[in-house]
């Protein structure tokens, strides 16, 4: 390969906020076009957004894929609506199946759940969208038929990715076909994958479940011993839901309901409004002591009590009582770090985007692979990686969250919507990255919403993130003596660099302004772009 041959960014960069009336912000440019293509093809956000999660599927293959699971918020233009469309445990599934195992399997077969991701598209598609799902499809089958350029964080995590999973049944044959991961740079085709999407499209996702696709599955799965089958991909739905919801900062912050984390930002932003945070400068250290606490105090209980809603103690709004998050908001010492349990409430790898229209129709979407490629496993010549939702279920007997026939498991992937003090749309907001999200909505509604910072100052700040007990991991660029004054509280500050660990995943966020055009931010440190006309 000729030409450029060195993609590495080895001075300071700098991207500041897009705006117009039309918007998309997503983890990758090819993907962001494909959303743009729609809207001027007079298609809605609704439109965008599913052309641009399906590109994602090609052209991101290290974070999400077609056998991934996905969540959507979709504004309308009156109200919010928002869908669950996560897989379930194959049927065959139960703790007795792995009992011999110490934790749940990371990769391989044993990891794989029913894919949801098609079925989002396709439910979003019927209820809101206005173009065909052939059409949504068409620039990802493009990119996938006659290959698009690598990018490069793609590129490098594809690297890390297939030393990983090279030797899980069909990786290599579909993302290593040389025998080796593509280059930054290098031009990639995956004409299998193709031809699935037109599949896919053609049918209205009906191949996928029930048909030619769903066979292949199956029959991949039964050749390797796996549990999934043809019945479990039959019985597969997506589930409109209810969000729930925390008033904020004079508007609201919204979040679906479990089996996913969204609940932990709602509670450290209610346990932040006990110690009226507003007082504080952003980035100063009792700003971050207050929010690293209160964040950590709502992962703790996040850990206990979430699974997927039909299987929790209890329901998931106790934990938002104003009476619960006042108690261990009380925890919390303003001088020193804390080592929290978690409360008793009284009973009574991922790839994000967000689309706008100029009709004021708003969506935020997330899907992914979980842990990169997901499971490694890809189903022979139809471009299908599957993810491993699985390693999600624990194995302890009494946890909600315990390993179970045909029920969800709890999910990192969150999108996020936030409403003003009228109930109208203020922002679509997500963030990419395991454990990062509930942690990253949280210090993106304190900086855009309460300190009113733009969205791309917000998204390019210095980020934090909760590891266990004390432990924290802070971004290099955080002002030194403020590390020195978080240490002395009896934090555990650990530095990374964001472009070497890729431990703070990424972040898009589209915001309205009152004159009635849209703010569009992403990534700074990624492959991201926001686009808008």
């Amino acid at each position: 390969m000729s030409g450029i041959s060195d993609f590495n960014v080895g001075y300071p960069s700098y991207r500041v906020p897009m705006m117009g009336r039309n918007a998309v912000a997503a983890s990758q440019p090819l993907a962001a076009q494909a959303g743009i293509k729609m809207l001027q093809l007079g298609g809605n956000a609704v439109d965008a957004a599913i052309a641009t999660a399906i590109a994602l599927t090609v052209v991101e293959p290290t974070g999400n894929g077609i056998g991934s699971d996905a969540f959507a918020i979709v504004w309308d233009g009156n109200q919010l609506h928002a869908l669950n469309a996560s897989g379930r445990a194959p049927a065959a599934w139960s703790r007795e199946t792995f009992a011999h195992l110490q934790a749940m399997p990371e990769i391989g077969w044993d990891s794989v759940t029913v894919p949801g991701a098609v079925s989002a598209w396709v439910e979003l598609a019927e209820r809101f969208g206005t173009l065909p799902l052939t059409t949504l499809a068409q620039p990802a089958i493009d990119y996938a038929r006659n290959g698009f350029p690598v990018s490069p964080l793609i590129g490098h995590l594809w690297e890390r990715g297939y030393q990983k999973l090279r030797d899980q049944p069909g990786f290599s044959a579909c993302f290593a076909p040389e025998g080796r991961p593509p280059r930054v740079g290098e031009l990639f085709r995956n004409p299998r994958q193709a031809e699935t999407l037109e599949k896919i499209a053609a049918t209205n996702g009906e191949a996928f479940y029930r048909g030619e696709l769903a066979e292949k599955i199956a029959a991949f799965a039964k050749e390797h011993g796996a549990a999934l089958t043809l019945e479990d991909l039959h019985n597969h739905r997506a589930d409109w839901v209810t969000m729930l919801s925390r008033p904020f900062a004079g508007g609201s912050v919204q979040e679906l309901p479990p089996n996913g984390q969204g609940i932990a930002t709602l509670m450290a932003l209610g346990i932040l409004e006990q110690w009226d945070i507003e007082r504080y400068e952003p980035d100063s250290a009792q700003w971050l002591h207050l929010s690293i606490e209160a964040m950590k105090l709502a992962l703790v209980d996040l850990e206990r009590y979430i699974a997927d809603e039909e299987h929790m103690e209890f329901p998931a709004e106790l934990l938002l009582s104003d009476d619960y998050l006042r108690e261990r908001a009380a925890l919390i010492d303003p001088h020193q770090a804390g080592d929290f349990t978690f409360g008793a409430p009284k009973q009574s790898g991922t790839v994000y985007l967000s689309t706008a229209d100029a009709n004021g129709m708003m969506v935020s979407f997330i899907q992914s692979n979980y842990m990169g490629f997901g499971s490694g496993v890809v189903v022979p010549d139809t471009g299908i990686s599957l993810q491993n939702r699985g390693a999600g279920f624990v194995l302890e007997e009494t946890h909600p969250n315990v390993v179970a026939a045909g029920k969800r498991a709890f999910h990192t992937i969150i999108p996020a919507f936030a409403l003003d003090g009228d109930g109208q749309p203020l922002m679509s907001f997500g963030v990419m990255g395991g454990p990062m999200q509930a942690q990253g909505h949280l210090q993106m509604a304190l900086r855009i919403m309460l300190h009113k910072q733009n969205p791309q100052a917000a998204i390019d700040a210095p980020r934090w993130r909760v590891v266990a007990g004390r432990e924290v991991i802070v971004e290099p660029a955080l002002d030194r003596n403020v590390i020195a004054a978080l240490r002395a509280m009896g934090h555990h500050i650990v530095v990374e660099d964001p472009l070497q660990t890729y431990s703070f995943g990424g972040a898009q966020a589209i915001v309205r302004d009152p004159q009635g055009f849209w703010i569009a931010a992403t990534e700074s440190r990624k492959d991201g772009q926001a686009l808008v006309f």
